[in-house]
């Protein structure tokens, strides 16, 4: 008598077959296709399973060559928009395709600023105007008695006024704001108004995008809802700008706004001043973003967002992953996991913000938690051997600043009585950021910096080009990728 083998191909004599047989005995023909058709589900599933499991395989094997890069710094530091050029140098296609996107931001912008703007004056008293040019700290004391047959009795009318003209397209900002955020609020969101997740763009198609319906399905629920509203909402917004842009230029030329820009007692932000100077081409019918206007437009990136593109060098085309990240103090925790695979960091620190201090801790100068946050990147286990670049950004309101007349002195009391020009406080900064790299950096590692106003796309397009050299140059050779 033959002996049945485990691995025996005669199904009768299969003990495991045999098994099989007897538990599914006395099924109905109802069961057995029911039974079937989960085992195909189940066979299904798994060659899904391992031809993921494949593919992965292979992109870790093609991924040994490519490179991580990081952007590091504080909050409104310009990391993002450093990521817009090098979007514009290495994939410009993909900035045409979300062009249309950029509307719900800059309108955004606009109407927050105008927010801003109002509820300072308000907080200030807008009814009593003192000369601009006076050195009086008393700008705002003047009695309502003696302000109420005053010049600036007549501009406080006409600035009620204004706010009430004005209060309709207020009342934009939060829906706005919630096209952007997906409705999810983050406290402490700061000057911005609101935080975004990566993937915005999709919250935000309209008519001027011409997008596909199926963009439009893929982002089911509220979401999709969002995205069909959406001309609505932008047809509004846009209307009432243009209706209101006489007003809005108004109000910003005011005399009021001026005195209390001049007084920095109304503090505005670059992306503010750039699209309320230029209130009437923004309020325009079928208004259509520019790249330098996305350049300028503000949001605040939540999470880490993962940007690839491919990089040519010397015929040599490398996949480069490039990963933006929330700079706000509460978000910092999420640079770490990226740090063990980085092959180099771009730190972008704001020199213009030597007169600011930090949204989260009004205590801490911006300058002074760049270079904390610096110390932290260069002393990290995880990072002694990646390439470090540097860019003292905003070089052009810094220049602006000190044009202005403002002292350096006066917010950072280290600078003592040096010369209050730009070359003088550019270099100062530049000392101390590179005192920290010496201090940490035990593997000898050379820090290659840059002033830089990320803004400027040519000069720094043409930065990029040599940040893309040295890393191939210092960390890609022994992959013999160069």
């Amino acid at each position: 008598m033959r002996t049945p083998s485990l691995y025996s191909t005669d199904s009768a004599a299969d003990p495991i077959s045999a098994v099989m047989r007897a538990g599914h005995a006395g099924e109905t023909l109802e069961e057995r296709r029911a039974r079937l058709e989960a085992e195909a589900e189940a066979k299904r599933v798994s060659e899904m399973i391992d031809e993921e499991l494949r593919q992965e395989r292979e992109r870790l094997r093609r991924s040994r060559g490519d490179v991580k890069l990081l952007l590091l710094g504080q909050a409104e530091s310009g990391k993002s928009t450093l990521q817009k050029q090098f979007q514009l140098m290495y994939k410009p296609n993909s900035i045409d395709q979300e062009r249309s996107s950029w509307r719900t931001v800059i309108y955004f912008n606009v109407v927050h600023s105008l927010k801003h703007i109002l509820s300072t004056l308000e907080a200030w008293d807008d009814a009593f105007v003192d000369d601009p040019n006076s050195q009086s700290t008393g700008y705002y004391e003047k009695s309502k008695a003696s302000a109420s047959s005053s010049p600036a009795s007549g501009r406080s009318n006409r600035m009620v006024s204004l706010r009430n003209r004005l209060s309709p397209l207020l009342a934009s900002d939060q829906p706005l704001a919630d096209r952007l955020s997906g409705g999810i609020t983050v406290s402490g969101s700061g000057k911005g108004g609101v935080f975004v997740r990566s993937g915005w763009q999709a919250r935000t198609v309209d008519k001027l995008g011409k997008n596909k319906k199926s963009d439009v399905d893929y982002h089911r629920g509220r979401e999709g809802y969002m995205a069909s509203a959406e001309d609505v909402l932008l047809d509004e917004v846009g209307r009432m700008l243009s209706i209101l842009k006489d007003d809005i230029r108004e109000l910003w030329a005011h005399p009021t706004v001026k005195g209390l820009i001049m007084k920095r007692k109304l503090k505005l932000d670059e992306w503010s001043e750039f699209f309320l100077k230029d209130i009437s081409r923004i309020a325009a019918p079928e208004y259509v973003p520019t790249t330098d206007d996305i350049l300028h437009a503000r949001i605040q990136t939540m999470g880490v967002a993962e940007h690839i593109f491919d990089v040519d060098l010397h015929g040599k085309s490398v996949t480069w992953h490039l990963f933006d990240v929330g700079g706000a103090r509460g978000q910092r925790h999420s640079w770490i996991p990226y740090f063990d695979t980085a092959n180099a960091i771009i730190f972008v620190a704001p020199v213009s913000a030597f007169d600011q201090y930090l949204e989260e801790d009004p205590r801490t100068n911006r300058i002074d938690d760049s270079l904390q946050l610096f110390t932290q990147v260069c002393s990290n286990a995880l990072l002694k051997s990646v390439h470090l670049v540097l860019f003292l950004n905003k070089t052009d309101l810094l220049k602006s600043k000190l044009d202005n007349g403002l002292r350096v002195q006066k917010y950072i009391t280290s600078f003592g009585e040096r010369a209050n020009d730009y070359e003088t406080v550019v270099q100062y900064f530049r000392a101390h950021f590179l005192q920290v790299h010496r201090r940490n950096n035990e593997n000898r590692r050379v820090l290659y910096t840059h002033f830089t106003s990320v803004v400027d796309t040519k000069a720094t397009q043409r930065i990029i080009g040599n940040v893309r050299d040295s890393i191939f140059r210092g960390y890609l050779q022994s992959a013999a990728l160069v």
